[in-house]
C-alpha cells in the first residue's frame, strides 16, 4: 500500500490538535458555569496567541513538508501564517464589536454569553472551511477571481472607511424567518435555545442571538477570506491561520468587553488594511510586494490606529 502524503497527515494532525484544545478548553477548564473573569480570559488569550507563535515556527523549520504543494521557503511560509493570522485578529477584534452590541441588545448574561460565543466558533469553524476550500478552488481554476476579490476588499475597505464603528446590528432576513417559524418567549430559559410552555415548543432569545452571531459571522467570513487568500493560496496556510485567529476568539471578547471603547478608531485601520491588500491582489500580476513588507503594513497601521484611539478621546452623541 502505497504511503499517505505527509501533508495529509499534517492536515489530520492540526484537525486533532484543534479538537484536543477545544475539549481541553470546553470540557476540562470550563466544566462549571460562571461568567469569565478578565483574569481567565487574559489567561487563555496568552495561551492561543502563544500556540499560533509557536506553530510559526514549526512552519519556520517544516513549512514546506506541512504545506501541500508548496514552491516557497519555509521562512516565506511562516510570514505568510503569520500575516494571515494578524489580518484574521484584527477582522476578528472588528466582529467582537459586533457580538458585544448584540449581547447588549438582547440582555444576555455573562454566563449565557460564553455558550453562545461557544457554538458560534464551532459554527464559524465549518463555514471557514467551506469558503476556504471554495476560494482556493476558485484562484486556482480561474485566475481572474484574483481580480474580483482585489476589488470587493477595496470596495469593502471604502465602506468601512465610511462607517461609524459602533453601528448596531439589525435582524436579517434569515432573523426574521425564524421568528415566523418559531414564537420566542420574551425571556430566557436557562441554557436552553427552545423551550417547551403549554404544549408549544417555542425558541429562545438565546436561539435568536445564536443565529446573529451565526449569519454575521458568514458576513465577516465573506470580508476576511478573500483578505487571507491575497496573503497565500495554500489552503493549509489560509485555514490554519483562521483556526488559530478564531478559536482566540471566545477569550479575547471575555478579555476585552469592558475595553471595546478604547479602539474606536480601529475601524479606519481594518479599512487601510483592506484597501492594501486589495490593491496588492489586482497587482499581483504586474508587481510583487514581498510577504515581510506586508506584514510591517498591517503591523504598523493597525498599531497606529490602536495607539491614536488612546489618544483621541471619543466623541460623544448629543
Amino acid at each position: 500500500m502505497a504511503a499517505m502524503p505527509s501533508n495529509y497527515l499534517f492536515w489530520a494532525g492540526f484537525l486533532f490538535f484543534v479538537v484536543l484544545m477545544m475539549a481541553l478548553d470546553l470540557g476540562v477548564f470550563q466544566r462549571t458555569k460562571h461568567t469569565i473573569s478578565f483574569r481567565e480570559a487574559m489567561t487563555w488569550t496568552v495561551v492561543w496567541i502563544s500556540l499560533a507563535g509557536l506553530f510559526s515556527l514549526l512552519l519556520y523549520h517544516h513549512g514546506q513538508r506541512m504545506a501541500a504543494d508548496s514552491v516557497l521557503s519555509n521562512r516565506q511560509l511562516s510570514l505568510q501564517f503569520i500575516t494571515g493570522y494578524v489580518i484574521e485578529l484584527s477582522l476578528s477584534v472588528d466582529n467582537l464589536f459586533v457580538f458585544l452590541l448584540l449581547f447588549r441588545m438582547f440582555n444576555v448574561p455573562g454566563e449565557l454569553q460564553r455558550k453562545v460565543l461557544t457554538w458560534g466558533i464551532v459554527g464559524a469553524l465549518i463555514m471557514r472551511a467551506v469558503f476556504i476550500f471554495a476560494g482556493v478552488a476558485l484562484i486556482r481554476k480561474f485566475a481572474w477571481i484574483e481580480y474580483v476579490f482585489g476589488v470587493f476588499l477595496i470596495y469593502v475597505g471604502v465602506k468601512l472607511l465610511f462607517e461609524s464603528g459602533d453601528n448596531a446590528p439589525h435582524e436579517n432576513a434569515i432573523v426574521k424567518l425564524f421568528r415566523k417559524v418559531f414564537p420566542v418567549t420574551p425571556d430566557f430559559d436557562g441554557e436552553k435555545f427552545f423551550t417547551v410552555r403549554n404544549g408549544v415548543r417555542y425558541a429562545t432569545p438565546l436561539a435568536v442571538v445564536l443565529l446573529m452571531v451565526e449569519t454575521t459571522d458568514v458576513i465577516f467570513a465573506v470580508d476576511s477570506i478573500p483578505a487571507v487568500l491575497a496573503i497565500s493560496r495554500d489552503a493549509f496556510i489560509v485555514f490554519t491561520s483562521n483556526v488559530f485567529a478564531i478559536l482566540g476568539l471566545r477569550s479575547m471578547y471575555f478579555a476585552l468587553a469592558g475595553l471595546m471603547d478604547l479602539f474606536h478608531l480601529l475601524h479606519y485601520g481594518l479599512s487601510v488594511v483592506l484597501i492594501f491588500i486589495g490593491v496588492k491582489m489586482l497587482g499581483a500580476h504586474y508587481f510583487e510586494i514581498p510577504i515581510a513588507i506586508s506584514l510591517g503594513v498591517v503591523i504598523g497601521v493597525l498599531l497606529v490606529t490602536v495607539a491614536l484611539s488612546l489618544v483621541v478621546p471619543k466623541k460623544k452623541h448629543a
